[in-house]
């Protein structure tokens, strides 16, 4: 199935325009748009571009439109996917920097602003129960992400640090496994 342009365009701009609180909470309307919607990445091919996303240099949001566009439509379909993803926000931050400084000080503001954080918790949350299903993650193997993220968190492990450790880890028990 080829792409068209204008609905590569029109699907990053309503990920970009409609995504409260950024990269990560873009996730489930990616997710909706790119697999549910239009089938053009897979559940697995989805997770794999978040992956690489997450650990490419440079903005989430970006790296994955970039990748996906180039994916259905080479170098034209990411720029024209990048494009559209980052359209709305630069409006939206360059009409915010206008008027903000009138509205700094307002509690009203103040308050829709801590509104929305649990909104956006709840966004980011989501999509890691739907991942988990797809990467296989069960009861005897939720330690590992929950590890991961505690030596991350608690500690200050630097995630490099952890994703070669697993990385490594994963490889070991598999050559073990695999020999037994």
């Amino acid at each position: 199935m080829t792409a068209k342009y204008c609905d590569i365009f029109w699907s990053f701009l309503k990920v970009g325009a409609f995504t409260i609180g950024g990269g990560y909470a873009m996730i489930p309307l990616m997710q909706r748009e790119l697999v549910t919607c239009h089938g053009w990445l897979s559940d697995e091919d989805f997770m794999d571009e978040v992956a690489l996303s997450q650990a490419m240099p440079g903005v989430f949001a970006v790296n994955m439109a970039s990748m996906t566009g180039y994916r259905l439509r080479g170098v034209r379909g990411a720029v024209v996917a990048t494009v559209g993803n980052v359209l709305m926000p630069i409006v939206f931050i360059l009409a915010l920097a206008v008027f903000f400084h009138t509205f700094r000080d307002n509690p009203v503001v103040e308050r829709i602003f801590m509104g929305l954080r649990p909104a956006v918790v709840a966004l980011v949350a989501a999509p890691v129960f739907t991942m988990a299903r797809s990467a296989k993650v069960t009861w005897s193997n939720v330690w590992i992400p929950v590890v991961s993220a505690l030596l991350i968190w608690l500690f200050g492990v630097s995630p490099i640090v952890v994703v070669l450790a697993a990385a490594l880890l994963g490889y070991l028990y598999s050559r073990l496994t695999h020999n037994s």
